[in-house]
């Protein structure tokens, strides 16, 4: 059984952009292989992926929002806007805290 603790989870905020006639989403996850895999089974290409280098915290896809409901329905955790910005900045003090524990 897999914990809790270590249990990658997808997540996909609320649509909050619109953009050629189409409301927006993020895809992201807790870790970017799961996030590519996850992707893959919604038909997304890699190519579409958006990341910065050395800040994975900010690794998505764009999605819009009738993607965002496959997601939804194929177990990705809906958040919103605000619980999406919340768990980036934990994830990105937890990065910061273990790169300056070395």
């Amino acid at each position: 059984m897999v914990s809790e603790r270590t249990r990658v989870r997808i997540y996909v905020d609320e649509p909050f952009v619109v953009s050629r006639g189409q409301r927006w989403a993020h895809l992201t996850a807790d870790s970017a292989d799961e996030l590519h895999a996850f992707a893959e089974r919604l038909g997304l290409f890699r190519q579409s992926f958006q990341t910065t280098p050395g800040k994975p915290w900010k690794d998505h896809y764009d999605v819009t929002e009738s993607t965002r409901e496959l997601a939804v329905r194929m177990g990705a955790i809906p958040e919103s806007c605000a619980e999406g910005v919340e768990r980036r900045r934990k994830a990105r003090r937890q990065a910061r805290e273990s790169s300056t524990s070395r």
